[in-house]
């Protein structure tokens, strides 16, 4: 794969985070609701975001250096969302971000292993 190809993915998703943060008002009136799907979909993005890091750097996988890429970048967002009229930025949220990193990482880690995994 084309190192524009393997990279553009990860970019084009910090691009869309990014711009979503931009917003200063993602309410969808749901409540209670409207909370949790949006932490769901927050550590359903990173641990996407840490997928296509993890691709991006190629082999062998690298998913440390793929982690801390995905956690600063939420980190960053994080900060950049205190800049944002009707938004605010939480050390809470990096750490929702960071477990939905931690389990994409775990499911890749258990895929990985059934893999090596000898036939019956």
């Amino acid at each position: 794969m084309a190192l524009v190809g393997r990279f553009a993915p990860p970019l084009a998703l910090m691009a869309l985070i990014f711009a979503l943060s931009a917003q200063p008002d993602l309410s969808s009136g749901l409540g209670t609701w409207d909370l949790v799907l949006r932490k769901l979909a927050h550590m359903t993005e990173y641990g996407l975001l840490w997928f296509l890091w993890l691709r991006a750097l190629g082999r062998p996988a690298r998913p440390l250096a793929a982690a801390a890429i995905a956690i600063a970048y939420a980190a960053s967002d994080e900060w950049h969302q205190t800049f944002v009229e009707g938004r605010h930025g939480t050390p809470v949220d990096v750490l929702i971000d960071a477990t939905g990193v931690l389990i994409a990482s775990a499911l890749w880690r258990r895929r990985l292993r059934a893999s090596r995994a000898p036939s019956p």
